[in-house]
C-alpha cells in the first residue's frame, strides 16, 4: 500500500514510501534520538566531573572557556542554519531528512518546533556533538598543561551549548515559555523571540544564529554569509537553492503521514 505525499506546487499526490516503510523510518529516527540523548548524558557525567575538578585549580579559565564556547556555538548554529536554509532539500542524501527538512518545515510552520518533545528537539544535536564530547572525555585534564586543559573544558561547554541550542530555539517560538527562560530572553542571555523574529521576515537571510544571537551582528557586519555563498559558487559551482523549492521540500516528508493511503 503506497503512502502518497502531496506536492504543494502542483496540487497532486505522488507515490512515495509504503506506509510500513514510513513507520519504520519514523521508528528508526526515534530510536536514534533516544540512543543519542542517552549516550550524550552518560558521557556528560564523567566529563562534567573533570571540569568541576578543574574549577579548584583555575575557576577563571573555566568561566572563560564557557563564555568562549557560548560565542563559538552561536556562530556554528548560524553557519549550520544558513547551510540548511540555503543548500539542498529534504531529499538530499544523508542530511536531507534529518537536518535540512526540519529547517525547511520550520519556515512554513514556525510553531512545529514547539510541538516536538525533548527527544525530537534535541536528538540531532546530541548526535552531532557526541564525537567532540568523546574527545573531551578521552583527553587528559592536567593542571600543568594549561592549553590542553582549556581546550578540553572548551569542548565540554561547546557540547553543552550545542545541546541547549535547539531547546533555546524552541523557547524563542513558545508563546509562554517558563518564567526563568523568559527572564533570560529579556536580558538577552539566550535567544530573544523578537531578535529571532527578524530571521522569519523578508528576505529571510538575517539572524541565522540561534543559541543566543550575539554573533548575528558581527557576522552581518563583515558580510559573512553572502561572502560564503560567493566563495562556494566560484570555488565549486554550488549555488543557493531556488526559492520555489521551499514548500515541497519542507512538506514532502511531513505530508505523507496525513495523505490518504491508496491501494494498487
Amino acid at each position: 500500500m503506497p503512502c502518497r505525499y502531496f506536492d504543494l506546487r502542483t496540487s497532486t499526490f505522488h507515490g512515495g514510501l509504503t506506509m510500513y516503510s514510513e513507520r519504520a523510518i519514523h521508528g528508526s529516527s526515534r530510536t536514534l534520538d533516544l540512543v543519542s540523548v542517552t549516550a550524550w548524558f552518560a558521557l556528560c557525567v564523567p566529563v562534567g566531573y573533570k571540569v568541576w575538578l578543574a574549577c579548584a585549580h583555575s575557576a577563571w579559565s573555566v568561566a572563560l572557556a564557557a563564555l568562549l564556547a557560548f560565542l563559538i556555538t552561536d556562530a556554528i548554529s548560524g553557519i549550520v542554519h544558513w547551510a540548511a536554509d540555503t543548500y539542498g532539500n529534504a531529499r538530499t542524501p544523508l542530511f536531507g531528512p534529518s537536518f535540512i527538512q526540519p529547517f525547511r518545515e520550520h519556515h512554513t510552520d514556525q510553531m512545529a518546533i514547539t510541538r516536538h518533545d525533548f527527544l525530537e528537539t534535541n536528538g540531532n544535536n546530541c548526535l552531532v556533538s557526541l564525537p567532540a564530547l568523546l574527545l573531551a572525555w578521552w583527553l587528559p585534564l592536567e593542571p600543568g598543561d594549561a592549553v590542553l586543559s582549556f581546550f578540553t573544558i572548551l569542548l565540554f561547554f561547546a557540547c553543552a551549548w550545542v545541546l541547549a541550542t535547539n531547546q533555546i530555539h524552541k523557547w524563542a517560538h513558545q508563546e509562554n515559555p517558563p518564567p526563568l527562560v523568559a527572564l533570560l530572553q529579556r536580558v538577552h542571555l539566550i535567544l530573544p523571540p523578537q531578535h529571532h523574529a527578524i530571521h522569519h521576515g523578508e528576505p529571510f537571510t538575517r539572524n541565522y544564529c540561534i543559541t543566543n544571537g550575539w554573533m548575528n551582528a558581527p557576522l552581518a557586519a563583515i558580510g559573512f554569509f553572502p561572502a560564503m555563498e560567493w566563495l562556494l559558487d566560484r570555488a565549486v559551482g554550488l549555488k543557493p537553492r531556488p526559492g520555489e523549492d521551499d514548500a515541497e521540500a519542507a512538506f514532502a516528508h511531513a505530508a505523507s503521514a496525513a495523505a490518504p493511503v491508496i491501494q494498487n
